[in-house]
């Protein structure tokens, strides 16, 4: 028995023993793990084709071309808007100017008055702009103001449907409303995008990086370039805006004999605009259905450049950017722009903006109508204006010589040829019905669109270089530019039944006081005389609803963070209550000590000061630990 037994266990230990189940599949378990942990290291790890540099430096070119794409965007909508806008307000002026169409279309509505408090809607209503235009800004956003703005401008084009008292100067108040705040906008706007895409082009710098404050003229040549780019579009409008004129109002219109039958003195000779200019300006009434195709398309343009505004103009700042603005207070946001005035360097370009309101709107009323329409009659005023539209928008390409050039040449430049033009203009006194002086007149709007140009860009130029690192300043900045400009539009509106030569005589005057003022402004630069400027007070960010900008806990309720945030304030309050108190102790101990003792070492009074600062951490520790305990 002993025999088989051993032979029995000798067979069995030869037979493989069968596994459990549950180990078998443990162990494919294992083998499975293995697999998917190698595919999963395979698919995570680092790709041999990646190039993380490379798709870097992809990333940041889509941010430059998206830069682009903003500052065109930007200007190719304001072109719109002030085409439309110039347009339709030309033409609307024309037919309600002619005594025919009003009886007929409009006999007792008083179109003629409508017209004077329109116009006085557009010209008054931009002096209050100051105090409105930094609040708007700052609530909306640069974009959204901009795209406001806009819908203000396709608002006035709509209230042309039904031309009404109730329509016709409650849009064009409007429209005085929205002039300030769309040109600081669109000005700062500009010059913020300059800023990015120099931290797109500079972004391995560390500057860029960690957000700090840009080296001074670091981005220069790119606020040059597109604010140069800026006005080489928008001064386009001056031609689209003459459209409607040329090929739907020109066909209508009397010839030279008729409308300048009783004109018998222009240019430097007369007063007021056209001293006996006709009241039939219309030989034929353009028909409603003609009139009403052409504000359909002056709406569907204004709709459009509504459209680019809000789809393809980027944001100018970033969104943490943008609460930094708001949170420094709604009262410091509306004081700061008086405040920036204390700045020397404004105060001294302040007879430059106004000059720059002057000679704009002298070019397209003051010299297009008195020399222009007044010698060569109504049918030419598109041409003079489309000249002077082209010749601005050529040469504003010229202020691209300041990257090579200093500063000064542009401003000095466009000063030059207007001091030059507003000579021949105060001796130049052509007779009326003189189709002879046509050249000579598109010499002289050729030549005032070469200083136009260089003002221009010059002046925004100018501004974004002087406040190039102070990007919080610039809705301010760009606030008073246009504010004097729209102050100066309004003198421009007042002046008009003086003589031409007053007129000039102011225009020659303010040009050289700018000048002048320019000339000290560069010369305390150069002698480094240090300018005030005002300080921009740190934002708030405990503010409900940016809970995103907080280390805490987001998943918190409102109410929850708010009791949080009330216990950590009363904390604060109490500990630096009694750390004052306890400061005041040890002061009133050192004073005693001193009187006794005399004075101590300064080996001592640093020891003491060390024992004071931990006999003061130990308090507010025990302040802390008696109220977790309550």
């Amino acid at each position: 028995m002993d025999a088989e037994d051993q032979d029995a266990l000798v067979r069995d230990a030869d037979q493989p023993v069968e596994p459990p189940k549950g180990v078998i599949n443990e162990l494919l378990n294992v083998g499975q793990d293995d697999k998917l942990q190698g595919q999963m290291e395979e698919f995570l790890g680092p790709q041999a084709e990646y190039n993380e540099d490379e798709e870097e430096r992809k990333y940041y070119r889509r941010k430059r071309l998206g830069v682009i794409k903003n500052v065109l965007a930007a200007s190719v909508g304001a072109m719109i808007v002030y085409s439309v806008y110039m347009g339709l307000l030309q033409m609307q002026l024309i037919l309600h100017y002619d005594m025919t169409y009003r009886e007929v279309k409009y006999s007792n509505l008083g179109l003629e008055d409508i017209d004077r408090k329109m116009l006085m809607g557009i010209n008054v209503t931009p002096i209050m702009g100051l105090l409105y235009t930094p609040v708007l800004i700052r609530f909306l956003g640069t974009k959204w103001m901009m795209f406001l703005a806009s819908g203000i401008y396709a608002l006035f084009v709509s209230t042309n449907y039904w031309e009404r008292y109730y329509t016709l100067v409650p849009s064009a108040v409007a429209i005085g409303v929205a002039i300030v705040p769309l040109w600081a906008s669109l000005g700062n706007y500009i010059t913020r995008m300059a800023q990015q895409y120099y931290e797109y082009v500079n972004y391995k710098e560390d500057h860029v990086q960690e957000q700090k404050k840009l080296p001074k003229g670091a981005c220069h040549k790119y606020i040059i370039v597109f604010q140069s780019v800026f006005y080489i579009v928008f001064h386009l409008s001056f031609v689209f805006a003459q459209f409607p004129m040329r090929f739907v109002l020109n066909g209508t219109l009397h010839d030279d004999e008729h409308v300048l039958y009783n004109v018998h003195s222009c240019g430097a000779n007369i007063s007021g605009v056209i001293p006996g200019f006709n009241t039939t300006v219309l030989k034929n009434l353009p028909r409603s259905m003609l009139l009403i195709h052409v504000e359909s398309v002056l709406m569907g343009f204004a709709f459009l450049a509504m459209v680019i505004f809000l789809a393809l103009c980027g944001a100018a700042y970033r969104p943490t950017e943008e609460i930094d603005l708001r949170s420094i207070g709604w009262g410091n946001i509306f004081q700061l722009p008086f405040k920036h005035l204390r700045d020397y360097r404004l105060r001294l370009l302040c007879p430059f903006f106004i000059y720059s309101g002057f000679e704009m709107l002298f070019a397209v009323t003051g010299f297009s109508l008195s020399y222009g329409v007044c010698v060569l009659g109504l049918r030419k005023l598109w041409l003079l204006i489309m000249v002077y539209g082209l010749s601005c928008s050529v040469f504003s390409s010229l202020s691209l010589c300041l990257l090579r050039l200093p500063r000064w040449v542009c401003l000095m430049g466009g000063a030059a040829v207007h001091a030059v033009l507003l000579v021949v203009l105060l001796v130049f006194s052509p007779p009326p019905k003189s189709p002879e002086y046509l050249g000579a007149l598109l010499v002289i709007s050729v030549l005032w669109g070469l200083g136009t140009a260089l003002n221009k860009t010059g002046v925004s130029t100018l501004l974004g270089m002087l406040y190039a690192e102070e990007k919080e300043r610039l809705d301010f900045v760009f606030t008073i530019y246009h504010w004097w400009q729209a102050i100066a539009i309004f003198i421009v509106y007042l002046w008009s039944h003086l003589p031409m030569r007053a007129k000039l005589s102011i225009l020659l005057a303010t040009l050289l006081v700018a000048c002048c003022c320019y000339w000290v402004m560069e010369r305390r630069l150069a002698r480094k005389v240090p300018y005030r400027l005002p300080r921009i007070p740190r934002p708030r960010h405990k503010v409900k609803g940016y809970r995103y900008l907080e280390e805490d806990n987001s998943d918190e309720s409102d109410s929850e963070r708010s009791e949080d945030d009330d216990k950590e304030e009363e904390e604060e309050e109490d500990e630096e209550h009694v750390a004052e108190e306890m400061g005041a102790e040890d002061r009133r101990e050192e004073g005693q000590d001193d009187g006794v003792q005399g004075v101590d070492s300064p080996e001592a009074r640093r020891r003491g000061a060390e024992g004071h600062r931990r006999e003061d951490a130990h308090v507010k520790d025990g302040v802390r630990e008696e109220r977790e305990g309550g």
